[in-house]
C-alpha cells in the first residue's frame, strides 16, 4: 500500500494521516459498494465544487467519509498532473488507486480538474459523465456573473449534476 503525504502548499486536513490509520481495515472498504466522491477542483488547487453518494447512517460517519475522500483526491493531484502533461486526451482515465477506490479525472481547457473517487468500475460511463459534466460547467462558466475558480452555488447546476450522478454512477 502507497501512502501519499501532501507537501505543505497544499493545506491537507490536519486528521487526513488519522482517518488513512483509522480507515484502512477491509471493513469500511466492504460497505462502499456503489460510493462516489465527484469534485471539480481549480487551477489553483482551491475546490470549486463537490457532490458524494454515501450509504453512511451517521452524521458522524459521514464527516469521516467526507474528510478522507477529500484527502485522497488531494493526494490523486500529483498523479492527475503528471498524466496531464503525457497525454492530449482530456479524459485521463483512472489516475490512482487507494484501497478498493479507483480516482478517475478529466481536465478542461482550462486546467480544472474533474475527479471522481468510485468503486465500481465502469470506463464508458465515467467518461460519458465527466462530458456532460464538462459541457455543464461550460454554461456555468460562461454565465457573466460568475467569476472563474470561485465556489459553483447555482442550484441548477446541483440538480443537473445530480441526474447525471444517478444516470451514469449508481
Amino acid at each position: 500500500m502507497i501512502l501519499k503525504i501532501c507537501d505543505p502548499s497544499r493545506k491537507c486536513l490536519s486528521h487526513s494521516f488519522k482517518l488513512f490509520q483509522h480507515y484502512k481495515s477491509n471493513t469500511f472498504i466492504e460497505e462502499m459498494s456503489g460510493n462516489y466522491y465527484f469534485v471539480i477542483i481549480g487551477h489553483q488547487d482551491n475546490p470549486i465544487y463537490e457532490q458524494e453518494h454515501s450509504s453512511r447512517d451517521s452524521q458522524n460517519k459521514k464527516d469521516d467519509y467526507r474528510d478522507l475522500c477529500q484527502f485522497v483526491a488531494h493526494a490523486s493531484l500529483d498523479m492527475i498532473d503528471e498524466h496531464m502533461w503525457t497525454t492530449n486526451n482530456m479524459y485521463l482515465k483512472i489516475v490512482d488507486k487507494f484501497n478498493d477506490w479507483n480516482v478517475s479525472a478529466f481536465v478542461t481547457a482550462g486546467k480544472q480538474r474533474f475527479i471522481i473517487l468510485h468503486d465500481v468500475k465502469n470506463e464508458d460511463s465515467i467518461r460519458q459523465f465527466f462530458q456532460e459534466v464538462y459541457e455543464l460547467y461550460i454554461k456555468v462558466a460562461m454565465n457573466p456573473f460568475y467569476e472563474p475558480n470561485t465556489p459553483i452555488t447555482s442550484q441548477v447546476f446541483h440538480q443537473k449534476l445530480k441526474v447525471l450522478c444517478r444516470r451514469y454512477l449508481i
